[in-house]
């Protein structure tokens, strides 16, 4: 059966050498190309099931590593490799405890890229030669947190970023659709999940591990 690949990433040129990678290595791919988490999920459902997302983390609307805990969190089953210019061993590591199949570089060059999907596609997990994982504590923490985060909900995730972003119950209610009680309750599952006492906690705890000042916000 022919490769059914999405590609999540809003650089243009990146996108069409990536496309010629996969169409070098996979001549009867098939490819569906998204520039944003909410578009990704959209061909997710409308245009799936496909073997293989490849996600650049540094995506508009996004604050770190939540593109990746989105999809991982609403399709666990599908495979998720990090194409990103970032090379810091704490994101690697990072996207790796959030269950990522693998991180290409961007500035690998063409046939490498190829052969990186090719292992990954065979079953194996490509890191960069150059990584060398974190200290084990660090790793450790970072484990234990992304852990507690895997085990809320998508709905619990969507208000833990609203709570990320500064909103009040009330707009999370508005934006969500639903009462001020359901967002109390959503609040109080996830502070008892992530082990802490108070929303403000809840935010400094995530930002601990999303290493928003390396990536950007989300900026390209």
């Amino acid at each position: 059966m022919p490769a059914n690949f999405l590609v999540v990433d809003d650089h243009p040129l990146f996108l069409e050498a990536l496309r010629l990678s996969l169409n070098s290595a996979y001549p009867d791919a098939r490819i569906v190309e998204a520039t944003s988490i909410a578009s990704a999920r959209e061909a997710i459902a409308t245009e799936g099931p496909f073997d293989l997302l490849l996600l650049d983390l540094s995506m508009p609307g996004t604050s770190g590593f939540d593109g990746l805990l989105e999809l991982r969190t609403h399709h666990p089953k599908l495979p998720v490799v990090i194409c990103s210019g970032l090379e810091d061993p704490r994101i690697i590591h990072e996207a790796m405890v959030y269950g990522a199949a693998g991180f290409i570089s961007k500035s690998v060059r063409r046939s490498e890229l190829a052969s990186a999907i090719d292992q990954i596609m065979s079953g194996s997990v490509y890191l960069p030669e150059s990584y060398t994982p974190p200290d084990g504590d660090t790793g450790s923490a970072v484990a234990d947190l992304a852990a507690r985060l895997a085990s809320l909900t998508p709905q619990q995730l969507r208000v833990l970023k609203m709570l990320r972003q500064g909103m009040l119950n009330k707009q999370i209610a508005y934006e969500l659709d639903v009462g001020e009680t359901t967002v109390k309750a959503h609040v109080s599952e996830i502070l008892r999940k992530l082990n802490v006492a108070s929303r403000t906690q809840a935010v400094i705890e995530v930002g601990k591990i999303g290493f928003d000042s390396i990536i950007g916000g989300g900026d390209n």
